[in-house]
């Protein structure tokens, strides 16, 4: 009897312990369950950090100049008689573009050629008597200084005459016509403005700690809103010898081709200068940097088995170029970063990488019209 009591509680135990062990492995899947439900793994996308070679820049903005430049006007006044040019004209220099009326400084030009074709054969005529002494040095002298006042006179007046002639000062491309046949113009008055296009001027300052990265012929490329995306080459062609002594600035020109006369006089524009050699960095898209006011930060990726989590870590940033971020402590090649969805993790988050969709880290990324 006592042997088949103890029997049964024995069996009574194991069946209690069973049924406790039980609820305690029901109990602590269901706490996993519940952690899982209460912590899922966070869609992010993500990239692996690797080296690229960097090519440090200073940039600056400064306004496009043209190489000869004028608004041209004359500096006599008069009624305007004839014009040569149409606007928008490319011309070569000395050729003549407009002309105020001259009748009567013509008229007064013939009675002065007259007056100094005359004294010519006076002092010819008197030249040969001299010869033959039959008359003085001094009537011989008389009439070379009349042949010179004449032939002065002459010159006078052609150069008056010519003042009437308006004429480009150089090769280039005329803007719009600003006057018209039979306008009386005031001296001074703008006929057309003349640009010469092909190189142009990029003039811009820099600051007195950049003078010793910058030299002449370094290689500049320069950006103007007008052409998103477009770069144009060009050269340093000349650095001030004077320092501004209110900005501590330097003035800089760069010379810059424009064969298709894209580039206007008068544009602003943002120019990037190459400075040293280029450099090694890791580089990662700046979507993937959090800055904060106590440092920039980035999640990395970690394999624990199966489980993927993120960890965050402070990061120093260097230059950045288009979408591109150079990074230069916190993260080394082969790291997994994370470059979208940093907002939704904390240290030890489970994550789910889906890289379907990725930011754009394009070091010259170029607006995209839709």
């Amino acid at each position: 009897m006592i042997k088949r009591m103890i029997i049964m509680l024995v069996g009574v135990g194991v069946v209690l312990g069973g049924f406790f062990a039980f609820q305690n492995f029901k109990a602590h899947i269901i706490s996993q369950v519940m952690a899982s439900l209460a912590n899922p793994p966070q869609s992010v996308s993500t990239t692996v950090a690797g080296l690229q070679a960097w090519q440090n820049q200073v940039e600056a903005v400064g306004s496009l100049r043209a190489v000869s430049g004028a608004d041209l006007s004359l500096e006599v006044s008069g009624i305007v008689d004839k014009i040569n040019f149409n606007s928008g004209d490319d011309v070569q220099a000395g050729t003549v573009l407009m002309r105020l009326r001259q009748d009567d400084d013509m008229a007064k030009l013939a009675a002065l050629q007259a007056t100094a074709d005359l004294a010519q054969v006076n002092y010819d005529r008197d030249a040969k008597q001299l010869k033959a002494q039959a008359i003085s040095q001094a009537v011989v002298d008389s009439d070379a200084f009349n042949l010179k006042n004449a032939r002065a006179q002459v010159d006078q007046q052609k150069a008056m005459v010519d003042k009437k002639l308006l004429r480009a000062p150089f090769t280039g491309h005329l803007g719009i016509r600003a006057v018209d046949l039979g306008q009386y113009l005031n001296a001074g008055t703008t006929v057309v403005t003349l640009q010469a296009l092909d190189p142009i001027y990029l003039d811009f300052f820099m600051p007195q700690q950049a003078l010793e990265q910058i030299r002449l012929g370094q290689t500049v490329q320069a950006k103007v809103d007008t052409y998103p995306g477009q770069t144009f080459a060009g050269k340093i062609t000349a650095i001030n010898p004077l320092v501004d002594t209110g900005s501590r600035n330097v003035q800089v020109r760069a010379t810059l081709g424009n064969p298709d006369r894209r580039l206007l006089p008068g544009m602003y524009a943002t120019v990037d200068i190459d400075v040293g050699a280029p450099e090694q960095h890791i580089t990662l898209p700046q979507t993937a940097i959090a800055f904060n006011p106590y440092g920039s930060t980035v999640y990395l990726i970690e394999q624990n088995g199966a489980a993927r989590t993120a960890r965050q870590t402070f990061v120093t940033t260097g230059a950045t170029r288009g979408d591109q971020i150079a990074v230069l402590t916190g993260v080394k090649a082969g790291d997994v970063v994370v470059t979208a969805g940093q907002m939704k993790l904390h240290n030890g988050s489970p994550v789910a990488i889906n890289n379907s969709v990725q930011p754009t880290a394009d070091a010259a990324p170029k607006p995209i019209d839709r």
